[in-house]
């Protein structure tokens, strides 16, 4: 008996440590004996690796269908990215979260019931996210590729939504592809906030983000490379005290005058 408790303890420790690896895209090693270091991904994605997986998504091409595919997946992955929706947000949208009155949508309500802390919350659209919806109108929903489901992102011809472990799975499938790399869909939001980090008051980020402490907006401070010259920066006085050169050369002509002044007086 004391057995089995000890081994169902770890296992309920496993699950939760593989439950948060998988929040901040952590991989372990793949070798068949299941052992060796774990493969650890940044929580953030770069201007670059951003374009990237975008791209990859979007671009899909090869396969009846798979183009319709891309643009599904490169929506969500905009929403997350450019609008710090959660995965579990985003599968729950319906189609006139998104397109509404012969257009997108400008701003985008999440509704306490699908919201994880059950807070209402209302965010602006950037504008690729406008123009992705509009592809997803022509390319996918006026197609009639979603069925006769309300929700705006579901398989070809399925009527149930997608799930937020499929959504996972496309993510980091084409993450692999793309960059190289694994990226799990919180990465996304993680990324967002991070960059509003950087320019915008914390509290903003807070009201964007759905949080209700500022503690949990404050996980997603990273600064990077210059963010740290800009702080020693200001550490810098703008005074000519503060040039060393300078100070150096009034220091001699100090000492030359006051020899100056000494030699002036033996002679008088």
């Amino acid at each position: 008996t004391e057995n089995c408790q000890e081994t169902s303890t770890k296992t309920n420790a496993r699950r939760r440590q593989n439950w948060k690896e998988g929040e901040i895209g952590i991989r372990r090693s793949t070798s068949s004996k299941g052992t060796g270091p774990r493969r650890i991904t940044t929580k953030t994605l770069t201007v670059v690796g951003s374009k990237g997986l975008l791209d990859g998504l979007l671009l899909t091409l090869g396969f009846f269908f798979q183009a319709e595919d891309g643009i599904r997946d490169y929506t969500i992955a905009l929403l997350m990215l450019d609008a710090g929706l959660r995965v579990g947000e985003v599968v729950r949208l319906h189609r006139e979260d998104l397109y509404y009155a012969y257009a997108a949508v400008q701003s985008v309500t999440i509704c306490p019931a699908i919201a994880k802390n059950k807070m209402e919350r209302t965010l602006p659209l950037s504008g690729r996210i406008q123009r992705a919806i509009e592809m997803m109108q022509k390319n996918w929903w006026q197609a009639g590729f979603g069925g006769t489901s309300d929700y705006a992102f579901t398989k070809i011809g399925d009527p149930q939504r997608l799930s937020t472990r499929q959504v996972e799975r496309i993510i980091r499938r084409k993450a692999e592809s793309a960059i190289g790399r694994p990226v799990h869909p919180h990465v996304l939001r993680h990324t967002f906030a991070s960059k509003l980090m950087r320019t915008v008051n914390a509290r903003v980020v807070q009201e964007l983000l759905g949080h209700k402490s500022i503690t949990s907006t404050q996980v997603y401070t990273h600064p990077n490379q210059e963010d740290l010259k800009s702080a020693i920066g200001t550490l810098e006085i703008p005074h000519a005290e503060s040039n060393p050169e300078h100070t150096i050369k009034c220091l001699a002509d100090r000492v030359t005058n006051g020899l100056n002044t000494g030699d002036t007086d033996r002679n008088v």
